[in-house]
């Protein structure tokens, strides 16, 4: 009944268990043990179920699901393949977010929203992301390649691509591995790079102080 396209979606979660996990020893365990591989097998199921109109039973299923897993992922919800959910309870994903590859979920998170949006209201969380326990990403915005959300964070803004974003409200303390020093999260990736200029012409303008001060010492003496 499923596409061939979920059977290989769900060959890739499996991989993404013992690849991300060192207690998973084989795949017979990581397919019988991890109620995050078992959420997303389900989900690729009622998600079929859902894109082909079958509304009440897509929500059925979901429903229990949830009850067996303890994580609720909406059949509108898009998810990509080698998705990892580990030591799933508590998990929330909404209907009209997106995950794509390779993405690490731990427990508690939330894809949600946060009630003001209509249409898009949830996140768009691209490939190789990684979201740590209790983080809650609340919004139609954008968390780019490779970002890494830390633990408890509540991220209610943009993300730029390989960033790590902590605290409440997420800010951005590393982008691309290097340390930014910012109270707050910057909207884009060219207010980083205005940061950066006034940081480098800051650093300039004090040498030069340095300099001069160093010069009127000279002539003095």
């Amino acid at each position: 009944m499923t596409s061939p396209r979920a059977f290989y979606a769900i060959k890739k979660d499996l991989e993404a268990v013992l690849s991300h996990d060192p207690a998973a020893r084989n795949p017979l365990e990581a397919a019988l043990c991890y109620s995050g591989f078992h959420a997303l097998v389900m989900y690729r199921f009622f998600h079929f179920l859902y894109v082909h109109r079958y509304f009440l039973l897509a929500r059925l299923l979901s429903a229990l699901t949830r009850f067996f897993t303890g994580i609720e992922i909406h059949p509108g919800a898009v998810i990509g393949s080698g998705v990892f959910i580990d030591h799933g309870a508590g998990v929330v994903i909404g209907e009209t977010a997106v995950v794509g590859n390779n993405v690490v979920i731990y427990q508690g998170v939330t894809l949600g929203g946060t009630g003001k949006d209509k249409g898009k209201r949830h996140p768009t969380v691209e490939d190789d992301v990684t979201v740590c326990s209790g983080a809650k990403v609340l919004g139609p915005f954008t968390v780019g390649k490779g970002a890494i959300i830390g633990a408890g964070s509540i991220v209610l803004a943009e993300v730029p691509p390989k960033s790590t974003v902590v605290g409440v409200p997420g800010r951005i303390v590393k982008l691309s591995g290097r340390k930014v020093n910012s109270l707050f999260t910057p909207p884009n990736d060219q207010s980083l790079k205005k940061i950066a200029e006034l940081e480098e012409r800051v650093r300039r303008l004090e040498e030069l102080l340095q300099k001069n001060n160093q010069d009127d010492t000279d002539v003095t003496e």
